[in-house]
């Protein structure tokens, strides 16, 4: 159901390549799957939205920091505007800063994801490994001790290059 729902919320979007369920599916089978940080909003018992925040790590000249990777966050198109993905969004980062994690990346729309905090990755010298927008490219400090230096790079698990 999760899938379908992923599916169903990307395959109209411009940005889309219409494989993001079959990331989901990828990643719910990796290593670096986190099952507390895969959640689903429903209304009566219909799953209306979906959020999957995966184990990433960032590359520094000094050592390598954990991270996580928000992706996706997808809502499905009948009930979109009515506040599900803020509260996927907020709901995941809470659990997120529970179990420890220092902060979080995200690619997505450059309208969106600042709301929550995320400022651009350009700011802190951070690169991802895809051509993907800078404006498009997003991290957030989810714990105050976190801190990022000058210079890394995000590394994604394999599921991220089918």
């Amino acid at each position: 159901m999760v899938e379908r729902l992923v599916e169903n919320s990307f395959k109209d979007l411009e940005f889309s390549d219409g494989t993001e369920h079959e990331l989901v599916r990828s990643l719910r089978s990796s290593a670096n799957f986190i099952a507390d940080l895969s959640l689903v909003a429903q209304i009566e018992e219909q799953i209306v939205g979906y959020i999957l925040m995966t184990m990433v790590k960032i590359q520094f000249a000094q050592g390598w920091q954990p991270s996580l990777a928000l992706a996706p966050m997808a809502v499905d198109p009948a009930f979109q505007g009515k506040g599900i993905g803020s509260a996927l969004v907020e709901t995941a980062h809470e659990k997120a800063r529970e179990l420890g994690y220092p902060s979080a990346v995200v690619i997505g729309h450059k309208d969106y994801y600042p709301r929550f905090g995320y400022k651009s990755i350009q700011d802190f010298g951070i690169k991802i490994p895809f051509d993907i927008p800078v404006e498009n490219c997003f991290i957030i400090h989810l714990r105050p001790e976190c801190r990022l230096h000058s210079d890394g790079r995000v590394e994604y698990g394999d599921e991220f290059f089918g």
